[in-house]
């Protein structure tokens, strides 16, 4: 008997946000969906996360997920870009939680490895190789890349789904540091 899994991914965004739905039977992967939350139009950051929460919510109540996978912010030079990007994928997480949803979380890196096999990857080769692992037409492909990234953690998290994610532990922000090399910029900041 094959099960059906839903995971909904989400790429974190401050003025988009990208969301997909992959549907999974057994160990076969298809797309359900890929969109995007614009909020460009939106001067007040307290009413983008709300949006965020409300529409996040709303790709819930409408797909029903059982996970959802969602890729960790980047820690690049520019600290209060991070501070956004993360309150943008807190209301994310805190939209899941609220309807008991597991979340997995995942590293830029780690994402373009298991889609593209490398690390390094562009926005572009990564929605090239979603486009033919999932078989789909151009005309299905978003013009955003936002919409193709958050599918690249949805089938990111499919392609794990044999191998489980162990938790870290962490002695400190040294010990932080050291066990996140991949996810820092090349300046160590």
């Amino acid at each position: 008997m094959k099960t059906e899994k839903i995971i909904l991914g989400i790429d974190p965004g401050t003025n988009v946000m990208g969301y997909a739905v992959l549907r999974v039977i057994g160990n076969k992967a298809e797309k359900v969906c890929m969109g995007v939350i614009d909020m460009r139009k939106c001067s007040d950051p307290y009413l983008r996360l709300g949006k965020i929460y409300a529409q996040v919510t709303e790709v819930i109540d409408k797909y029903l997920p059982d996970e959802m996978a969602i890729e960790a912010p980047f820690f690049g030079k520019n600290v209060q870009s991070m501070l956004k990007l993360g309150r943008s994928q807190g209301v994310a997480i805190a939209a899941a939680v609220n309807h008991s949803i597991p979340i997995h979380e995942y590293a830029p890196m780690k994402i373009k490895m298991a889609i593209t096999g490398q690390g390094q990857a562009s926005k572009e080769q990564v929605a090239e190789m979603l486009k033919r692992l999932l078989r789909l037409d151009t005309e299905e492909m978003p013009k955003l890349m936002d919409a193709t990234d958050a599918m690249g953690v949805a089938y990111c998290h499919f392609m794990q789904a044999g191998n489980p994610v162990t938790t870290t532990h962490y002695r400190g922000w040294k010990d932080f540091v050291n066990k996140n090399k991949d996810r820092l910029s090349e300046n160590g900041h």
